[in-house]
């Protein structure tokens, strides 16, 4: 393991790079992550903040980003709740969800429910990915291990839990680290709400920014995120502002141009 310094590096950490893999979001592309070690520093609620303003992600214990030899399309996209304007189809899974209750609780007071909501979710929505089967052990390590002040947003339909976000307390907002709800009740798309819950809960806080982690232009997977417009996306160390919804073959466009010239759908923040 070698040390390794980014340009937009804080001064007082200590960074390292992974050997290239298999890149999770493209085929036939590698990939390689910059992070921090749990096992060198504590990383606490200001340090997280300032990570995430310069497109770092948590997972369980670690911190980390995309640092991709030829390749730049792990855009860190947060959204401005201030500006934030819901489409109809967001409109309509508030709405269709107003029968829940909204629960705030901390990571440290995880529930035998919690877990069984995860497997559920593993089991049915993600059979075919790396996090299956699921077990306890990796639902520990990959949502409660954390560095700083997380909690779980649930959703709760009278004593049955439908939905959980774990979230990252930032100075600035809230970061999203991931979500799972009940994969019978697709009709209500519990991920859509969840997401328009934590743009509620960072308007409550009086704070500025729901991050919702990377928008991958060329992975259809990834592309839900830019459907909660306005968004900023962090391109080349410095955020830029999407105010409307792009068109699939702007997408394409902006990551085909990562490699080139900013695309003119961007204004500077």
């Amino acid at each position: 393991m070698k040390s390794y310094h980014p340009p937009s590096a804080l001064d007082n950490l200590q960074y390292f790079i992974t050997p290239a893999h298999d890149c999770s979001y493209l085929v036939r592309r590698s990939a390689r992550m910059v992070f921090l070690d749990p096992a060198v520093q504590k990383i606490d609620t200001v340090t997280l903040s300032e990570l995430s303003r310069t497109g770092f992600r948590r997972s369980g214990e670690y911190i980390y980003r995309p640092e991709c030899h030829l390749c730049r399309q792990c855009l860190s996209s947060r959204v401005p709740v201030a500006t934030f304007q819901p489409n109809s189809l967001q409109k309509k899974a508030y709405k269709r969800n107003q029968d829940l209750r909204l629960h705030l609780r901390p990571t440290t007071q995880v529930q035998d429910f919690h877990y069984d909501l995860y497997d559920k979710y593993i089991r049915l929505r993600h059979a075919d990915g790396d996090m299956f089967p699921p077990d306890y052990d990796q639902f520990e390590k990959f949502i409660l291990n954390n560095c700083t002040h997380s909690f779980f947003l649930e959703l709760w339909k009278d004593e049955q839990l439908l939905s959980v976000a774990t979230c990252d307390q930032l100075d600035d907002g809230i970061s999203a680290v991931y979500t799972f709800f009940d994969p019978d009740e697709s009709r209500r798309s519990l991920g859509v709400f969840s997401i328009l819950q934590q743009i509620d809960y960072v308007k409550a806080q009086g704070l500025n920014y729901l991050y919702l982690g990377y928008w991958v232009p060329h992975s259809n997977r990834m592309n839900y995120k830019a459907q909660y417009t306005p968004i900023e996306i962090l391109i080349d160390g410095e955020w830029h502002y999407i105010e409307k919804p792009l068109a699939q073959d702007e997408v394409q466009r902006l990551g085909d141009s990562l490699l080139t010239t900013l695309p003119r759908h961007f204004r500077r923040r």
